[in-house]
Formats: structure tokens, sequence, C-alpha cells
């Protein structure tokens, strides 16, 4: 998934990572954090942390890459789904290797 912090304004530190959702598919788990919906409520935002309220962006990957709300841009990649994100998703087996989207 992509990750965005929309904490400090509309564009924020982002990753691609694995995340696990609860049975009902209201709360999500990345990172030892827990993230809630939103549900409508928030500005360029989908979710909060349910730590302290911060705003995240949090969608599923795309194939062309533009992944964030305002298009492309260099995102680090958790390195256990780094060689399914280049396969997988963006069917680019030559950067499999590569870090950063």
């Amino acid at each position: 998934m992509y990750i965005e912090d929309k904490s400090t304004g509309v564009t924020g530190p982002a990753r691609i990572g694995r995340v696990a959702f609860s049975k009902s598919g209201s709360t999500l788990r990345y990172d030892g954090e827990e993230f809630g919906r939103l549900g409508g409520d928030g500005f360029k935002a989908n979710f909060f942390r349910c730590r302290d309220g911060a705003h995240f962006w949090i969608s599923g990957c795309r194939k062309d890459g533009e992944d964030g709300l305002y298009g492309h841009r260099p995102t680090p990649i958790d390195e256990d789904v780094r060689e399914e994100y280049w396969l997988a998703i963006r069917s680019l087996p030559e950067r499999r290797n590569e870090p950063v989207s």
C-alpha cells in the first residue's frame, strides 16, 4: 500500500509497505501503528493514526506509479515488499533491486 502522512499539509512523507486489515476492515496496521478510517471527514486524507489523530492517505499502489494524490515522486519501498512491488504491481522486473519507486 501507499502510505502518506498528511499531518503537516497536502503532501508529506510517504512510503510503500504492507498493511494488515482488521477483520471488519475498519482499521489497518502498519509498522506497529493502527489507523482508522476517516469516512470522508478528512481533507486529502482517508485514515487517521489512532494514537494521535494524524491524518494519512493510504491506498493501493498503482501500476503506473502515480500513487500520490499529486502524481509520482520518489517514494521509499519497505524491503519486505520491494520485489513484489516491482514484479507484481509495476511489472518492471529490471527494477526489482531498486529501493525507491
